[in-house]
């Protein structure tokens, strides 16, 4: 049987939410239905439902490319094309039952026994636990709020070794929001291709940066665009696009060995994807809906990140945080005279006398050994339940906060 780590974070959100009254945990920006969907396209040719009449009399076989429709690859494709020289293939896109699989596709397709992997850290725990499971050396590189969670290039040049064969990172980050800037990513790179390392990239949060404009000269391009080959990078509808409910992620790569490697491994758990779910997805990655879509999140993203703030200016004797940069969560600490509070007792008493839902940052993300103190915190819901959920916070504050006691002094009880 394979050991595979308790996935924490997961546990604790699928558990937690059947109670909550306001989730702010989600890092998803808040669902559009298709009727939504349809209304922020642009133009009244296109203001219909994105499942075509025809849909209703195709027959729903495998369809006409195990790797995807051609539609949406070519869409996906071009996303990455632009503003370089070399547009990317469309058969080197495949499509994955969400950006989750796509992950696992990857360390399971192109990591063995004996392999050894770097993965930037905190992130979200599928990045290291799969790889661990399979026999993978994993070594976490890691960030520190010190450094407003930036990565150090010292340090990754001193964890390579001769059997690295893949540095893992997620850009933007989750959970801090945090960025990779342009040129820390082409130095990760370049580092990557002086020791033929593969650099894979999680970037289903790279569509939302609601704090840096692409005229910064540091504004983080995909890892795809820095000219290596050997960059694999993982993307998905559901985190900035509002559709986690059809299931459709990716992978990119222009080395087409890699995505071939990747094919034939999610075969064996997926022949083929959803037609309805790829022509949505097509849809809303069109040029037609996908500014719209983007800029409605963007908005969404803007004004709860700035009620967030507000709460942790009016909070600052027990609370902070680095500004996240882009995407839909952040990562607060909570204290008590400079001592980190249990976060698991925290989130659960708020939870249970206020019905909101947090993440805990040292049981979701932090081996329940880092992070003590941290929650996270999502930002691109509804503004109505944000401002709702953060009035229910306020009141805890005020009436809880003094009885949750300081890490260390509480033993951790899943319900």
């Amino acid at each position: 049987m394979v050991n595979i780590d308790f996935f924490a974070a997961q546990r604790w959100i699928d558990t937690e939410s059947q109670l909550a009254k306001y989730d702010l945990s989600s890092s998803c920006a808040a669902p559009v239905s298709i009727e939504e969907l349809s209304s922020l396209a642009e133009g009244e040719q296109h203001r219909n439902p994105p499942l075509p009449a025809s849909i209703l009399t195709m027959p729903l076989g495998y369809g006409e490319a195990y790797q995807g429709s051609k539609r949406l690859r070519t869409t996906i494709a071009n996303l990455y094309s632009i503003k370089i020289p070399t547009p990317l293939p469309v058969d080197n896109v495949l499509i994955t039952p969400g950006a989750s699989l796509a992950n696992l596709v990857v360390f399971h397709a192109l990591c063995s026994l004996g392999d050894h992997v770097i993965v930037q850290y905190p992130t979200y725990q599928q990045l290291y636990s799969l790889p661990k499971s399979i026999g993978v050396e994993v070594t976490l590189w890691k960030s520190k709020e010190k450094d407003k969670w930036q990565l150090d290039l010292e340090e990754l040049k001193d964890l390579i070794k001769p059997n690295t064969k893949m540095i893992v990172l997620t850009n933007p980050a989750n959970p801090t929001g945090a960025i990779i800037p342009r040129s820390q990513l082409q130095a990760i790179v370049e580092i990557a291709k002086e020791h033929s390392i593969i650099v894979f990239s999680d970037e289903i949060f790279r569509p939302l940066f609601h704090s840096i404009t692409p005229v910064d000269p540091e504004f983080p391009p995909s890892a795809l665009s820095l000219g290596y080959e050997n960059v694999l990078v993982s993307g998905s509808l559901s985190k900035c696009y509002s559709l986690p409910g059809i299931r459709v992620g990716w992978l990119a790569s222009r080395n087409s060995d890699y995505i071939a490697s990747c094919l034939n491994y999610r075969s064996y758990s997926t022949i083929s994807m959803s037609h309805l779910d790829e022509a949505v997805a097509s849809f809303a990655l069109d040029g037609k809906c996908i500014h719209s879509l983007l800029q409605r999140n963007m908005g969404l993203a803007k004004q709860n990140i700035a009620s967030v703030e507000s709460f942790i200016e009016q909070h600052r004797w027990a609370c902070d945080w680095v500004r996240p940069v882009a995407g839909t969560i952040g990562f607060i600490k909570f204290s008590k005279m400079g001592k980190p509070v249990d976060d698991v007792e925290f989130c659960r008493r708020l939870q249970d006398k206020k019905g909101v839902l947090l993440v805990p940052g040292s049981y979701g993300f932090g081996n329940r050994e880092d992070f003590k103190g941290y929650i996270r915190i999502g930002y691109a819901m509804k503004p109505e339940i944000m401002e709702a959920g953060l009035e229910a916070l306020r009141e805890f504050m005020e009436e809880e906060f003094e009885n949750v006691p300081l890490a260390g002094t509480n033993k951790l009880a899943l319900r």
